[in-house]
């Protein structure tokens, strides 16, 4: 048995910024290879570079990356948006070619990198099972006899002899994770698609996923929910701009990374390249007042806060139907609360091409600490902005309950909420025994 099962040496991945990657024919690639060096010539003779174009720049989304993974590792791999990690995943998988070094792989792969890789719209969701335990080698004797536990984990016998390309979003990420999950490869990569999934489906897959691992077999997983890479994970690789800045034990790579994110949320909105979407409306601040009108670099639990999200769309036209969300996090990125507006008032039909939407909280409900939260803007049902780290908001102890105490985050739990305790009256306890013995 080797050493590892994964292995990345120097491991890189160029792309070039405005060009699209082709996938070449061998025929293609054999003329390319001999008329590179007349290219290459041409180019030189003329003074220009391929580098010179902005549409040609350079981004590399992998650089230098070394690591050893080995058989029964469940590794966490973690980092901001555009750290690398998908990336990393992709060539892992095969599905794309490193432009340096090497990805070595012993085993059999299963990955589910993001909806519906690997499926055939037009083919039904049992056809599409058979498929991809062919694309992982396995026999039909093999699909045959995890066949109906596939089906029972997915929740999709409804629709198993419907072609996938009618799938919702939930229903393909249901289906292609029981097959990767089920067709027991000895590997299995895990992209945060789980998050399109509802919260009990999610809870479902990480169980699976903890099984796997306890069967021996290896598992490499890309998440932000810091709590899930806590419990799941036994090491945790940290991805920066491309590099692996850190590869350890999990709470101290968490660390590491709550530390960067928080360094990341001092740079002002509108210089923030780490964002999503777009760009048709795009957040440029936000401002924190308090009750009194007054702006504030702190929340109290129990007293009223606003949020000013400064806005300003692309091509300075009005924008139809948005909706946004404000969403605050905990230390281990645990979703805490969230403020929609589709949930409060169904969207805004219009918006002005720049202006300020206000989100009112009339007692904020969180304990002491610091929070970090997430800006996000759907245009048309398109996404225009989605920033996972916006900013910090700390929050001061408040008299929350009227009570006089002030409530510290521990062992008090994170979230208040309004409630009332009261003696119950001896004749309610008795009436409600009488109606007991009497059903």
């Amino acid at each position: 048995m080797p050493e590892y099962v994964l292995r990345a040496e120097n491991l890189g991945k160029k792309y070039y910024i405005g060009r699209k990657e082709k996938y070449k024919t061998f025929r293609e690639s054999l003329i390319q290879a001999v008329t590179a060096p007349v290219e290459r010539a041409v180019q030189v003779m003329k003074g220009r570079s391929q580098h010179v174009s902005g549409l040609n720049q350079e981004m590399w989304a992998l650089r230098g990356v070394n690591f050893e993974i080995r058989q029964g590792d469940v590794v966490g791999i973690i980092g901001r948006n555009g750290a690398g990690k998908s990336t990393l995943l992709k060539i892992l998988s095969r599905i794309t070619e490193p432009s340096t070094g090497r990805a070595r792989v012993r085993g059999r792969v299963g990955s589910l990198l993001e909806v519906g890789t690997g499926f055939h719209p037009e083919l039904t969701g049992r056809e599409n099972i058979y498929l991809n335990g062919a694309i992982l080698g396995m026999r039909k004797a093999e699909i045959d006899r995890k066949f109906d536990e596939i089906v029972d984990f997915a929740e999709t016998e409804a629709f198993l002899d419907t072609p996938v390309k009618h799938y919702s979003s939930g229903m393909y990420v249901r289906l292609a994770f029981a097959v990767a999950a089920h067709l027991e490869p000895e590997i299995l990569l895990v992209d945060e698609v789980l998050a399109v999934g509802d919260i009990s489906f999610q809870k479902k897959c990480l169980g699976k996923m903890g099984d796997v691992a306890r069967t021996g077999r290896t598992v490499l997983f890309v998440s932000h929910n810091m709590a899930a890479i806590s419990s799941l994970c036994s090491r945790a690789f940290l991805l920066d701009r491309g590099e692996l800045v850190f590869e350890g034990d999990v709470p101290d790579a968490i660390n590491r990374y709550m530390e960067s994110t928080l360094s990341a949320c001092q740079t002002p909105l509108r210089q923030r390249s780490d964002r999503q979407g777009d760009g048709r409306l795009r957040f440029t601040e936000v401002t924190f007042i308090n009750g009194t009108g007054q702006p504030v670099n702190a929340a109290v639990s129990g007293q009223p806060l606003t949020a000013l999200l400064k806005y300003e769309t692309s091509d300075g036209r009005s924008a139809r139907n948005v909706d946004m969300d404000l969403a605050f996090y905990g230390a281990l990125g645990q979703l805490l609360f969230l403020c929609k507006v589709q949930l409060a008032r169904g969207n805004f039909e219009v918006l002005p091409p720049q202006g300020v939407v206000a989100c009112r909280i009339p007692r904020f409900p969180l304990t002491p600490g610091r929070y970090r939260y997430k800006l996000w803007c759907q245009v048309n049902r398109v996404t225009a902005d989605r920033i996972e780290d916006a900013g910090v908001l700390s929050v001061e102890a408040g008299d929350f309950y009227g009570s006089g105490y002030l409530p510290n985050k521990n062992p008090e739990g994170i979230v208040m909420v309004d409630h009332e305790w009261e003696l119950v009256d001896p004749k309610v306890t008795l009436a409600l025994d009488q109606v007991r013995s009497a059903g």
